[in-house]
């Protein structure tokens, strides 16, 4: 009975967070930390399904520097949308995201945009609910997470539902839907779920910082990325370019 116990009690320790409004699914497919970690310098993943030929996840230098600092802050920051050209994607988000999913976080961005033709900075700030994995909480949540910020920090904002896109622009990537996939498949074949915010680059910052803490996305002990040994520039799937799992 004991044992019973405390195998129920470490379900549940494991499957909610310990605040009011959010839970992380842990009974379902999710990629190993270290295998993110991996694919990020192009080489194979241990577990199948964690990286894809078709989504970039391998970091050149800068993009090294800020997912290292993301890990450590609780937040990613990015100048625009992190679009690479020789890559037709954004590896960078790409791999934080992957991240995110592996911890069973939320993953949460700042886009630092150019300042418009008044002078004005005003960034985007969005938080990517579909790493948690429950999709029947999202609208909740999301709704929860509106009122917690409009109430701190007096903004309104916007949610997004990827599931809102044309069919077009998922061609190619088999993003799927239905509540049962979010169990098996991996986080780049489902739809992200956004909240976000236009900003200040300081309240962006400020927000994002608390964020993390109401999420529990800062890695404190989070060291700078090693360069792994034998991994060569390349694009193709011989050479580490994609980061296959």
């Amino acid at each position: 009975m004991v044992q019973l116990l405390r195998s129920r009690a470490l379900l549940l320790s494991t499957t909610f967070s310990d605040t009011s409004f959010w839970r992380s699914n842990q009974d379902c497919w999710r990629p190993d930390v270290r295998d993110v970690e991996r694919i990020s310098f192009g080489q194979p993943a241990k577990k199948k399904g964690t990286g894809s030929r078709g989504i970039p996840h391998r970091l050149n230098e800068d993009e090294r520097r800020s997912f290292d600092q993301a890990r450590r802050q609780g937040f990613l920051q990015v100048t625009g949308s992190a679009w690479r050209s020789q890559r037709r994607d954004a590896p960078l988000l790409n791999t934080y995201r992957s991240l995110s999913d592996a911890r069973g976080k939320p993953a949460i961005v700042l886009h630092k945009l150019s300042p418009t033709s008044s002078g004005d900075n005003e960034d985007k700030l969005v938080v990517d609910l579909s790493p948690l994995r429950f999709p029947e909480d999202f609208d909740t949540v999301g709704n929860e997470l509106k009122a917690i910020v409009q109430a701190e920090y007096n903004l309104e904002s916007f949610m997004y539902s990827g599931e809102e896109k044309e069919d077009s622009e998922d061609e190619g990537l088999n993003i799927v839907e239905t509540e049962d996939q979010y169990e098996t498949r991996p986080i780049y074949q489902l739809p992200p779920f956004l909240v976000g915010w236009n900003v200040s680059r300081q309240d962006g910052k400020k927000i994002g910082k608390y964020l993390a803490e109401t999420f529990d996305t800062i890695e404190k002990s989070a060291s700078n990325s090693k360069k792994q040994r034998g991994v060569k520039p390349g694009k193709g799937r011989r050479s580490g370019g994609y980061g296959i799992g």
